[in-house]
Parts: structure tokens; sequence; C-alpha cells
């Protein structure tokens, strides 16, 4: 199994999760991170210099018709939805608000789950509301791997248990095992995807 993409979706208390997450991802981490994260609308560049601070990959806010690449953080823009094409390129939209949110993590991990199919990580953090729920187990249908924060050390925990609820996820694991067992995962499939060339 090849992995092509990561995509993470956090609500409350999402912004030290992703740090978190991010600060533990090394400079060559082969593969791009898709995040929505539920900002409020005025969220400016505050939020991206944060973020790359500590980090390895360059984060960034999504672009409309933007190529995805390798290495990269892609961040949704406040008030808009991030969708990702067929032809690995993102788009944004200010179609209605899903779950109460835009950007709406159902939304992302819907389309990543029909693009990316099984090569796809999606992973559901804090959270006070059930957003990502049904993209996660979209996700989860096509193939790909489910990960959740443990709610019992998630700063909320209404958005992973609404997920654990839908999905047979594959690992509910504590903030700071999160990076590793992606790294973990993505190490085994490309031995794999060597051994078997």
């Amino acid at each position: 199994m090849s992995y092509e993409a990561v995509v993470i979706g956090a609500s409350a208390g999402g912004l030290d999760a992703l740090k978190t997450i991010f600060s533990a991802l090394p400079a060559d981490f082969p593969l791009p991170v898709i995040v929505v994260l539920h900002l409020h609308r005025d969220t400016k560049e505050e939020l991206i210099n944060f973020l790359n601070v500590g980090t390895r990959l360059k984060v960034k806010y999504a672009e409309d018709k933007e190529k995805i690449k390798n290495c990269t953080i892609y961040i949704a823009p406040p008030d808009y939805h991030l969708l990702i094409e067929d032809d690995k390129t993102l788009s944004l939209s200010v179609d209605a608000l899903v779950n109460y949110s835009r950007p709406s993590i159902d939304v992302l991990f819907e389309c990543a789950a029909d693009v990316f199919r099984e090569h796809c990580f999606g992973i559901i953090l804090t959270g006070a509301n059930s957003d990502g729920s049904g993209g996660l187990k979209r996700i989860k249908e096509k193939g790909g791997m489910a990960i959740v924060q443990n709610p019992h050390s998630a700063e909320y925990s209404a958005m992973p248990t609404a997920a654990i609820a839908v999905t047979d996820v594959d690992y509910i694991l504590d903030i700071e095992e999160i990076a590793g067992k992606i790294m973990e995962l993505v190490r085994m499939s490309v031995y794999a995807k060597h051994i078997n060339s």
C-alpha cells in the first residue's frame, strides 16, 4: 500500500494539536498534508506564521487551482471550503455551510476519499462538534487509513467521539503518537513497494 496524502480535521483546541503533529514531521516527509481547522473568518496570516515556527515543512493557506505538492502543509483559508479535484489540484468554494462550518472537514475528507481512495490518511483531532465523522467514514470505506485522536486525552472530545461512533477506525492515539504512527506507516509502504518492484 502506498500513500499519496494526509488530510486532517480539527476544531476547538485544534491549533495546539496541529502544532504538535507538524513539529514532529521531518523536512523530507514525502506527502502533502491538507488541513481544515475551524477558524474565525477574520483569522489572518498570524496563524500561518505561528504554525511555521518550529515546523520543518512549509505551511501555507491553500490557493484556488493550486497543484498539490509533497513536503507542504495546506490550510483551508477562513470562510472557504477546501476541495480536492480529480487532477489533484485544490479548489476553494463559498458554498453553504456544512455541519455549521465553512471550511467543513466533511467536504475536504469526502473529496480526498474520492480522489485518493486507499492512498489516503484521514485524521480527526480535538473538536466540540461532529464535523468530519461522515468524511472519515468515507475515507475508510474507500480503503484509506482512519486515525482519531484519543477522546480521553483530547482537549475537546466530541469530534473524536463522533468519528469513532460511525467509523471502524484503524488507530486511536494520543496527540503525541500520531506523527510517529504516520511516519511508521509511510516507511512500511515505501519498503513494501521497494520489495515488490
